[in-house]
């Protein structure tokens, strides 16, 4: 059963807006480890470095370092996060967040183009915000950020509902294997607020879809998605991209159980799957199903033991549950994995 909670938000007229109990609440996240993540990766100007490619600055690291102030139940810092955020990134006309941030271009921005995975963040975290501290601002940007997504990145072709990577480049007029979406961007625990934020059932189809699409892109011997995926006709890697399972494929599995999937299939295949031989997930090129590069960081590494935790009960490694923080997206993952063990899953820790 799903839960609701509602909250007035004041426009020309009070909306009722009742949002969904979702897979994080505010306190769900260890208060000595988001210290630690704060001085590693938050700048004082509020915005997310990531240290991993050239110390720039994104939507999608700004929506996380928002979800995960949210997570520590931290006002002021989801605050100097979403100072930078609305300033810097919230350019476009739109409402949704240019993609990129350089601090070693100028101007800054250089490309106008968003990242939906990023906006999706963003609104997500501004709408658990808005409602839990009671910020109609944060709940009146959310809900313009969700219509925008709804309007200019949700798409039906085929008779699938699709997420488009970004409102530039992939559908069926910017390339000829169009539309390619990313599978790693249906954020699912999100979707559902979208939903409240901005009403459509292309919602729940965007959810199923995408589902249906993870079930069947199964590539190479090892039977994964691929980072890039034309759905054209019949799903097939994009051109133009490795055809790997990568690093952004690795957080597809920890977004289905956050989002609630139970799938136990789907979830069993995927875990063993994205694991080599030595027990190290890795990025695998698709074809020969072998190791591109392991990925030994306790980041990535805490997502095939949440899958073996939802699946078999197996308590998390020591080595997950300790949290020292080197590089921004591991580092993400990681604490958005914790949080959902002490949530949903204290068992397992």
């Amino acid at each position: 059963m799903r839960i609701w909670s509602c909250f007035g938000l004041l426009f020309a007229a009070i909306t009722l807006i009742c949002l969904p109990q979702t897979a994080g609440a505010a306190g769900s996240v260890d208060p000595q480890f988001w210290a630690a993540y704060k001085e590693k990766f938050l700048d004082p100007s509020g915005r997310i470095i990531d240290n991993g490619n050239g110390n720039i600055s994104h939507s999608e690291g700004q929506g996380y370092g928002l979800l995960l102030a949210y997570l520590a139940d931290s006002p002021s810092d989801f605050e100097q996060i979403w100072y930078f955020t609305r300033t810097e990134l919230l350019l476009r006309d739109d409402g949704l967040a240019v993609w990129k941030w350089d601090p070693s271009e100028t101007p800054h921005v250089k490309d106008s183009n968003n990242a939906t995975d990023g906006d999706l963040l963003i609104a997500y975290a501004l709408a658990l915000a808005g409602s839990s501290w009671s910020r109609n601002d944060y709940l009146a940007v959310a809900q313009k950020m969700a219509k925008s997504i709804l309007s200019e990145t949700v798409v039906t072709v085929g008779g699938r509902t699709l997420l488009l990577p970004g409102t530039q480049g992939f559908t069926s007029s910017d390339r000829k294997d169009g539309p390619v979406v990313n599978l790693s961007y249906w954020i699912y625990e999100a979707l559902p607020v979208m939903k409240a934020l901005a009403p459509s059932d292309s919602w729940d189809k965007l959810a199923a879809d995408g589902l249906d699409l993870t079930d069947d892109a199964q590539f190479g011997p090892r039977k994964l998605p691929p980072e890039w995926l034309s759905v054209v006709r019949v799903p097939a890697p994009a051109t133009g991209f490795d055809v790997e399972f990568g690093y952004n494929a690795i957080r597809i599995p920890l977004y289905l159980i956050r989002g609630g999937v139970t799938d136990a299939a789907l979830l069993e295949r995927l875990r063993t799957a994205m694991i080599a031989g030595d027990g190290t997930p890795a990025i695998f090129d698709l074809m020969s199903g072998k190791v591109k590069e392991p990925l030994p960081d306790p980041g990535y590494q805490i997502v095939g033991d949440l899958l073996a935790c939802v699946l078999h009960k197996t308590k998390l490694s020591d080595s997950v549950r300790r949290f020292a923080p080197a590089y921004y997206y591991p580092s993400t993952l990681q604490l958005l994995g914790l949080s959902y063990a002490m949530e949903r899953h204290p068992e397992c820790l």
